[in-house]
Parts: C-alpha cells; sequence; structure tokens
C-alpha cells in the first residue's frame, strides 16, 4: 500500500502562524509587504485567494521561508518556471511525469546529476 503524505496546512493559516512566530502584527507584516491589514487578514482567514506569487516570494522571504515551497503552498508558480516550460514544453512535461511519485531523495540526486550534465555541455 502507498504511503499517503501528510496533509499540509492551508496557506493562510500556515502564513497566520509562522507570522505571529516571528513576532510581527498583522498591520507590520502587512506593511513590509505591501497589502492593506484588511486583505492579510482574509488571506489567513481563508476568506480570498491567496496572494500573487510575487506577494508570495516577499512573504516567503520575510518570514525566512523557502520561496518555492511557499508559492507552490499558495497555489501559484515562480516567475521562471512558465518561461522554462515554454523553452521545452513537450520535454519539460514528459520530465515531470517521469519524476512524479520519486522521493525527495531520488529528486535530490536527479538534479545533481542534471547539473553535472549541465556543466559538462557547457
Amino acid at each position: 500500500m502507498a504511503k499517503k503524505k501528510p496533509r499540509q496546512k492551508p496557506f493562510g493559516q500556515l502564513l497566520r502562524e509562522k507570522r505571529m512566530e516571528k513576532g510581527y502584527s498583522l498591520r507590520k507584516f502587512a506593511q513590509l509587504v505591501g497589502v492593506s491589514p484588511t486583505y492579510l487578514s482574509q488571506v489567513e482567514q481563508m476568506n480570498v485567494d491567496p496572494p500573487t506569487a510575487d506577494r508570495v516570494k516577499r512573504m516567503a522571504e520575510i518570514l525566512g521561508e523557502n520561496v518555492d515551497l511557499w508559492t507552490a503552498l499558495a497555489g501559484r508558480l515562480t516567475e521562471d518556471l512558465p518561461e522554462i516550460i515554454h523553452e521545452s514544453p513537450t520535454d519539460v512535461a514528459d520530465l515531470l511525469r517521469a519524476v512524479r511519485g520519486m522521493t525527495a531523495d531520488q529528486l535530490r540526486k536527479l538534479r545533481e546529476q542534471a547539473e553535472r550534465m549541465k556543466k559538462k555541455g557547457s
């Protein structure tokens, strides 16, 4: 039987927990991100969709969190990924389908191998 992944907390809940953990008031954090406190509260309460990738990136940076992870949790893509996909749409899609289900360790090893291959090719 396949092992189930633990359920990830909703973006808004995680955002609120991390913001409070770091000691930021709602008002101060909203100011740092460049949004209204009302909007930030709505995001944390999951009454609106998560913010844009740019805003999520800013939030992750302020909180010292991984930008790629937080962007994915918000259901967004970092700004570089669409361009990468469009460069070789079929190959990238095939690659993503092939690696689906691999462990984090397998993905790390594959990434390291890809980096070595890229270095040799240049």
